[in-house]
């Protein structure tokens, strides 16, 4: 459960001028307060972010917060063998961390990515794994089932993993290479309780009665 302190400093964290307005914006529609209560996080925690992005966006939030008390860990794109896309997203992401030292200098990056890096931090070691809008891109390169084992191997005993989907309807047929972007609910939670975790919550924070989810190009 999120304590009153860690919701004090990420609402100082959200409110930072080192947050671009373009970012800040999106906060009406991500709700990075509420789904980080939801998921536990806490300021002393050991956290690991799959996949944040060339720009960071949730980076900008968790490794000011995590800071002083606990430990935030990016685990991107394998840098090995990558593609001039990935090189760029990872030089932007780094860029990124280098311009304020004084935010980003504690933060950890490694990499997490099948088939080559496996294995981001020391199994057991981490509080809350996060991940944002990523499992349809696992899906889409046959990766989902390895990403959540070794998403798995990486928590503590009763450690939690805390993912954001673009879902798609329940009546939907699932295409197993999620080739629109979006995830049915209960095909994501059975990725996940096939290597072992157990569902002890979902939410409704990020839903958007807007969204129709039958846009001719996928979810972009």
């Amino acid at each position: 459960v999120t304590d009153a302190k860690t919701l004090a400093l990420l609402d100082a964290t959200l409110a930072g001028d080192h947050r671009s307005a373009a970012n800040r914006a999106r906060d009406a529609w991500r709700h990075p307060r509420e789904t980080l209560a939801f998921f536990g996080l806490r300021r002393e925690m050991t956290v690991l972010e799959i996949w944040p992005g060339a720009g960071g966006w949730y980076t900008e939030i968790l490794a000011p917060l995590l800071r002083e008390q606990g430990r935030y860990i990016a685990a991107g794109w394998d840098p090995a063998g990558a593609s001039q896309y990935v090189q760029d997203g990872l030089k932007s992401y780094a860029d990124k961390l280098a311009a304020r030292p004084d935010l980003y200098d504690r933060t950890t990056v490694t990499a997490l990515q099948h088939p080559g890096a496996m294995q981001p931090v020391q199994p057991g070691s981490v509080d809350l794994v996060l991940t944002f809008r990523n499992l349809h891109n696992w899906m889409a390169r046959d990766a989902a089932a390895p990403m959540f084992a070794a998403m798995f191997a990486a928590l503590k005993p009763g450690g939690i993993l805390g993912v954001v989907e673009h879902r798609a309807a329940d009546n939907a047929p699932q295409d197993p290479q999620a080739r629109s972007g979006y995830v049915r609910e209960d095909y994501a939670i059975a990725l996940a309780e096939a290597v072992g975790f157990r569902l002890v919550g979902r939410s409704e924070i990020n839903a958007n009665p807007a969204d129709t989810k039958d846009h001719p190009r996928g979810v972009w």
